[in-house]
C-alpha cells in the first residue's frame, strides 16, 4: 500500500529531514544572510569579502561531495551521517571565535570539511534506497528540511544576534547538528542494509555507471540546469535580508521574508514530489521553476515587504523543485547501482554555483551600491534552467 511505504519508514524520514536541516548545506547558507551587516560593520570588511565565506565552504563541498559518496558506498550512509553532525558543531564553534577574515574563511571551510557527511547525498542516498513507489513524495518530505531551516533559522539567529550578539548566534547554531539532529539520526537513521544489529542485504538494484552516466547528453543536461537554477537561488536568498534592509525594510521583517521562502520551499518540495510520483518529472519542474522568473524581477526597486514576501514566495517554490527534483531525476535516469557516486557530482555543480553566487552578487552591490541588475540575471538564470530539465526526454527502461 502506498501509505505504508511511509508509514513503515517514518522514523527513517523523521531523522533524514532533521539532518537536512542541520546539514552543512543548508545550515551556513540559511543563517549567513543575518550576519552580513552586524559583522561587517564591526570589522570593516565589504560584503563582497563577507560572502566570500561561502564560497570556502562549498568549494571545499565541491571538492568532498564525490568523496562522501565513495564512503556511503563503502562504510555506509549512517556512519557518516553521525561524524558530519559532530564535525559541523565544532566548525560553529569556531566561526564563534571569528577576529579576521582567515579566520571567517577557514571556519566556514571546516563546516563544510568536517560536515561533509550531513549533505543530502547521505540523506537521498537512504531514502531512493528505501522508497519506491513514492519515491518522490518521500524526497520531498526529507528535503522539506531546506524549507524548515529557511524558517525557523533566520529569525531565530536574528533574536538571538540583536539580544545577546552574533557570536552567541553562532554558538546556538553549534547546538543545532549534536543536541537537536544527532539524537534522532542515533535512534532512527537505518538505511537499507543497515539494520540495527544486523548487516541486512539491500534489494539488487540497475543502474548506469559513473563514467556511463557521464558519457550521456542527459547527466550534463541535468548538471548544468542545477548549476543555473542555483546561481540564481544562491544568489538572491543570502542577500536577500541586506537588499531589503537597505531598502529600508526593518531586519525583522526582512528575516520573515525568508521565513516565506522557506514555507514555499516547503510547499514547493511536498507537491513536486507528489507529482512527479505520478507525471513527467521534467514537465512538473518546468513549471515550478518558471515562477520565480517573475518573483525575481519583483525584487528589482524592492519598497515594499509584502511585495518582497510574495517574490520570496516565488522563489522558495523553486528551490522546493529543484533539489527535490536533483536527487528523483538522478535515480530515475541513471538508476540506483551508483546512485550517491553521480548524485555527488549533482550536488558538486550545486555547491559550485552555490559558493560562486552569493559572492558575485555582494560584488555587484559594491560596485553599484544595488542588487538590481543581480535580480535582473537571475531571473535570466532561472528561465534556462527550466527550459534545458525538458530536455531530459523518456524515462530509462528500469523501473527506479
Amino acid at each position: 500500500m502506498r501509505e505504508s511505504e511511509l508509514l513503515n519508514h517514518s522514523g527513517l524520514l523523521i531523522s533524514a529531514c532533521l539532518g537536512v536541516i542541520c546539514s552543512s548545506i543548508v545550515l551556513p547558507f540559511y543563517s549567513i544572510g543575518v550576519f552580513v551587516i552586524p559583522i561587517t560593520t564591526e570589522f570593516g570588511w565589504t560584503r563582497a569579502e563577507f560572502q566570500l565565506a561561502i564560497l570556502f565552504s562549498t568549494g571545499t563541498g565541491i571538492m568532498t561531495a564525490p568523496v562522501v559518496g565513495m564512503l556511503i558506498e563503502k562504510f555506509g550512509a549512517r556512519i557518516v551521517a553521525l561524524c558530519g553532525l559532530v564535525g559541523l558543531s565544532v566548525a560553529f564553534l569556531f566561526a564563534a571565535t571569528t577576529s579576521n577574515l582567515w579566520q571567517l574563511y577557514a571556519a566556514y571551510t571546516l563546516m563544510a570539511l568536517l560536515g561533509a557527511g550531513t549533505i543530502p547525498v547521505t540523506w537521498t542516498t537512504a531514502v531512493t534506497a528505501q522508497f519506491e513507489s513514492q519515491r518522490g513524495f518521500a524526497l520531498g518530505l526529507v528535503l522539506s528540511g531546506t524549507g524548515l531551516c529557511a524558517v525557523l533559522i533566520p529569525p531565530a539567529v536574528a533574536f538571538i544576534t540583536e539580544t545577546w550578539g552574533w557570536r552567541m548566534a553562532y554558538i546556538f547554531l553549534a547546538c543545532l547538528p549534536v543536541f537537536v539532529s544527532g539524537p534522532v539520526v542515533l535512534r532512527w537513521f537505518w538505511p537499507p542494509g543497515e539494520t540495527k544489529g544486523k548487516e541486512t542485504a539491500a534489494a539488487p538494484v540497475e543502474g548506469l555507471s559513473l563514467p556511463e552516466a557521464m558519457r550521456g547528453y542527459r547527466f550534463w543536461v541535468l548538471l548544468v540546469s542545477i548549476f543555473m537554477v542555483y546561481i540564481a537561488m544562491s544568489g538572491m536568498v543570502p542577500n536577500l535580508i541586506p537588499a531589503l534592509t537597505d531598502a529600508g525594510i526593518p531586519v525583522t521583517d526582512a528575516a520573515r521574508a525568508i521565513s516565506v521562502f522557506g514555507i514555499a520551499v516547503i510547499v514547493g518540495r511536498l507537491t513536486v514530489g507528489y507529482l512527479v510520483d505520478s507525471l513527467w518529472a521534467p514537465g512538473v519542474a518546468f513549471v515550478a521553476i518558471c515562477l520565480p522568473v517573475a518573483g525575481s524581477l519583483l525584487l528589482v526597486d524592492i519598497t515594499s515587504v509584502h511585495l518582497a514576501m510574495f517574490a520570496a514566495f516565488l522563489l522558495g517554490l523553486a528551490a522546493g523543485a529543484e533539489l527535490d527534483l536533483m536527487s528523483f531525476l538522478a535515480a530515475k535516469y541513471f538508476g540506483l547501482l551508483h546512485y550517491p557516486r553521480i548524485y555527488a557530482w549533482m550536488y558538486a555543480a550545486l555547491a559550485l554555483a552555490s559558493g560562486i553566487a552569493p559572492m558575485l552578487f555582494a560584488w555587484v552591490f559594491d560596485q553599484t551600491e544595488s542588487y538590481d541588475i543581480g535580480f535582473m540575471v537571475g531571473s535570466g538564470c532561472f528561465m534556462i534552467g527550466a527550459v534545458m530539465l525538458l530536455m531530459l526526454g523518456r524515462y530509462p527502461r528500469w523501473q527506479t
